[in-house]
């Protein structure tokens, strides 16, 4: 069979498995057994096990269930009401300030966390009630809830960062390091719009009337020390070349723990809970890179893999056109897609193609994770929305958080675009760090 059929028939079928709701796991797998024993026999299963087994058990994912239980556990440790406290002290009285703060606190929480889950079902739970008790618009308030809980994914340690990085075969400390500057440049963005905005209309946001002297406010900070100082410490010890990425997950994993413990905020079932869930979400993941890995295996096997890049190398137009129309790729895909079985599926046919081109892979998954983001909070199936709704009040409609995330996600397309023009933005800080 020619190769440009059998790509039509392998995508096609993989469009009609997602559309009548197979999970994008067994989407691939499902193709990619097919595809095998069609062209190779049932033998051929034996490498696409293979290839599946290795990948799964890489010593690089055991960082995956630790980084996810360290933040179920930092869920219980009463952190969120802590720092949400501090937030209402100290940026209550600016007109915005509690949703300036809100995403803040979602900053704070991505850095402990590698997911957004956490941060927005937190703030959602703690935030949002605050806010419209506040007579806070509900869009703006929901919005950045929206947006702060996606920064989970590109403020490391980030689960996705983790997967590109074992994909594309980039160091995951450097990753971690390239996307520690845009992440915070994307929450100043958030941060600078939010007050702008409630500047110009009071009714947005309007300043909280309470009014706590200096020694109140620095009372709150008592409680967040420790949870923070965890932080720098994980990543603390990856930037400077003590630790891998997996040791430190370890370290952050055990000091959770010991956090939690101290706060007296972990009891037996908390725990047993934080386990339940982090292994829910770990055999999720692990079953997207199994489909992923054999869905890529199959392709690279037919030469589908290299007839797509010779297809896309053969075209004589200037590189920078292909950087963006990957992009592009990437936004319409996220649009449908979950983020994770995106980087899984298209690492192994774009990274070539950059690599090719002259660009950093570094960069290039960066500014992935970044189109990510965006995929996390775009309609209409974009996950934080969903976790978002089941969460907030009767009064606030799917449609009212589908117009809260507008602006935030042309604010994202804006830091892509920034780091895409000022590539230094997220390779400076790797180019200083000594990470293993």
């Amino acid at each position: 069979m020619e190769t440009w059929l059998l790509t039509l028939i392998v995508f096609s079928s993989l469009v009609v498995l997602l559309a009548i709701g197979i999970p994008i796991a067994f989407a691939m797998l499902a193709i990619a057994a097919v595809g095998i024993i069609l062209t190779w026999g049932p033998q051929g299963l034996l490498v696409l096990f293979n290839t599946a087994y290795a990948e799964g058990t890489s010593y690089l994912l055991l960082a995956v269930p630790l980084f996810i239980f360290m933040a179920n556990i930092l869920k219980f440790s009463g952190l969120a009401d802590k720092l949400y406290e501090v937030v209402y002290r100290w940026m209550g009285g600016l007109r915005g300030g509690l949703a300036m703060g809100t995403v803040v606190i979602c900053a704070i929480f991505a850095a402990m966390a590698g997911i957004s889950s956490v941060a927005t079902i937190s703030m959602g739970l703690i935030a949002l009630p605050s806010m419209l008790q506040r007579n806070y618009n509900k869009v703006m308030a929901v919005g950045c809830i929206n947006a702060g809980g996606a920064l989970g994914i590109l403020i490391p340690p980030s689960i996705l960062m983790i997967l590109y990085g074992n994909m594309a075969e980039v160091s995951i400390g450097r990753l971690f390091a390239g996307g520690m500057l845009p992440g915070i440049l994307l929450a100043a963005i958030f941060v600078l719009y939010i007050g702008i905005r409630c500047f110009f209309q009071k009714d947005l946001g309007p300043a909280v009337t309470e009014k706590y002297n200096w020694r109140d406010k620095f009372r709150t900070l008592k409680g967040v020390v420790l949870p923070v100082s965890l932080v720098v410490l994980v990543l603390g010890v990856i930037y400077t070349g003590v630790a891998t990425p997996t040791e430190a997950a370890g370290v952050g994993a055990g000091g959770a723990v010991l956090t939690a413990l101290i706060h007296r905020q972990l009891t037996w079932a908390r725990m047993w809970q934080a386990l339940k869930d982090t292994l829910s979400l770990t055999v999720m993941v692990f079953w997207i890179i199994i489909g992923a890995v054999s869905f890529t295996t199959f392709l690279a096997y037919a030469g589908i893999q290299d007839m797509l890049q010779e297809a896309i190398m053969g075209m004589e137009i200037n590189r920078w056109i292909i950087l963006i129309a990957i992009q592009l790729v990437f936004f319409v895909l996220g649009m449908f897609l979950d983020p994770a079985g995106i980087i899984l599926l298209t690492t192994p046919i774009f990274v070539p193609i950059i690599n090719q081109l002259g660009f950093d892979p570094l960069w290039f998954g960066v500014l992935f994770i970044i189109n990510m983001e965006m995929a996390y909070i775009t309609p209409p199936f974009g996950f934080n929305l969903f976790i978002l709704k089941s969460v907030v009040p009767p009064q606030i409609t799917m449609a009212d958080i589908y117009r809260s995330v507008g602006p935030f996600v042309l604010l994202q397309a804006l830091c892509l675009a920034m780091v895409m023009l000022w590539p230094e933005i997220a390779t400076w800080l790797p180019s200083i760090m000594v990470t293993k």
